[in-house]
């Protein structure tokens, strides 16, 4: 199969656009990380309407609603993890700490990768009728090389290592499965609507859905997991 240098190379030129701004986000102070958030809200919930509206034409008022679950408790959640809300001297102060955040949003970035990759290289078995590129071989690739991956920098990267590498092993197997669903269950709505991307904000890359469909799923999972089991006197 030939390949087209000019679409490779738009792809790759908003990739490095995209993770520089995800990294800036992630990696400056709690007002870029609930700025970034904010605009991820904004965008997902923009495209989930047009998809439901073509999906549902003028019952889509209704069906919007579940937006409330898929994508704002997310998003609100994601934000909890990272933000905490001090009252000093009568000041109320963002305090963040990217621990949590880095850590669902680079367990799934190294999941999509890694699947993709062994998926590319062993891959035969298909995974899902959803999702024809999607293989088993690369799924649970991927979910181990994601795994292993985050277990070793939880290890050895100092702020990670206040939590034992039990804690990370779960919290990232649960990324990377709930992840993978929502991959799927954004696949399952593009499909029913007719799309092939959510939307053209990321050219190369679809829309704000296409590169956050898996945290939208995961991150109810592995904040239910982080509040309940490791910050729970928080």
């Amino acid at each position: 199969m030939a390949i087209n240098i000019s679409s490779l190379k738009t792809r790759a030129l908003t990739a490095v656009f995209f993770v520089a701004i995800m990294l800036l986000g992630l990696l400056t102070n709690a007002w870029a990380f609930v700025l970034l958030f904010l605009i991820v809200l904004v965008g997902c919930l923009l495209e989930f309407a047009k998809i439901i509206k073509l999906i549902y034409g003028r019952r889509y008022f209704f069906y919007s609603s579940f937006s409330l679950i898929y994508i704002f408790m997310p998003v609100l959640m994601m934000l909890d993890l990272g933000v905490d809300i001090k009252e000093d001297n009568g000041e109320f102060l963002l305090q963040y700490s990217p621990l949590f955040p880095c850590a669902i949003i680079f367990s799934l970035w190294i999941n999509d990768t890694m699947a993709y990759l062994v998926g590319s290289l062993i891959g035969k078995t298909p995974f899902s009728r959803i999702s024809p590129k999607k293989t088993w071989e690369g799924t649970v690739g991927g979910a181990i090389l994601c795994v292993a991956t985050i277990s070793l920098a939880g290890r050895f990267i100092p702020e990670a290592n206040q939590l034992d590498s039990i804690d990370w092993i779960i919290l990232s197997s649960l990324i990377a499965v709930f992840g993978t669903l929502g991959d799927l269950f954004e696949s399952k709505l593009k499909r029913t609507a007719g799309l092939k991307d959510s939307g053209r904000i990321l050219p190369g890359h679809g829309g704000f859905l296409d590169r956050f469909d898996s945290m939208l799923i995961a991150t109810p999972f592995a904040w239910l997991f982080i509040r309940i089991f490791l910050i729970s006197g928080a």
